[in-house]
């Protein structure tokens, strides 16, 4: 784990290098975040990744949402994805829960044009599924916003685990 004076020292390139994976292959987000440095703390280094998102142009926070797996599939993950999706148990589910979420992510991509994001860290299953179900029915215009504050919480998440308070 590193300081946030340790990530204030990197240069561009190394930031990106660090921190291009923590909001889901969109390296962007960490050449956007890089051009704040210094960072007061770890928290603000949170703030401008988040204020990176909140800056883009709605198209590219569509392909940041998109550029993020469905919950509990087959398919090959990031390791932090699969990290992740493994705490909350969802390497784990039987034939029934893993037909329950494939099913809830066909009809909420079909709704909403994209995947359910959802910040699984701490959550279990039934947290997911639970939220899941009533996020389905949701706005799209609430939905995106959601979609948007669960994408913060992951790079939250990850830049928690990478630098110290």
């Amino acid at each position: 784990m590193m300081n946030i004076s340790e990530v204030n020292a990197m240069s561009p390139k190394t930031f990106i290098a660090t921190f291009g994976d923590v909001a889901e292959h969109s390296p962007w987000v960490a050449r956007e975040a890089d051009a704040s440095r210094p960072f007061a703390s770890r928290e603000a280094l949170v703030r401008h990744f988040e204020a990176a998102i909140r800056a883009a142009s709605h198209d590219a926070q569509l392909t940041l949402v998109r550029a993020h797996p469905d919950l509990a599939t087959k398919a090959k993950l990031t390791e932090d994805s699969s990290n992740e999706q493994a705490g909350a148990g969802l390497n784990t589910l039987n034939a029934d829960e893993f037909a329950r979420f494939t099913d809830l992510n066909t009809a909420y991509k079909k709704r909403f044009g994209f995947p359910f994001i959802f910040a699984v860290k701490g959550a279990t299953k039934h947290m997911i599924l639970d939220s899941f179900e009533a996020r389905v029915g949701n706005d799209l215009a609430v939905e995106f916003e959601t979609a948007l504050s669960q994408v913060c919480r992951i790079f939250r998440f990850r830049i928690e685990d990478r630098v110290s308070p």
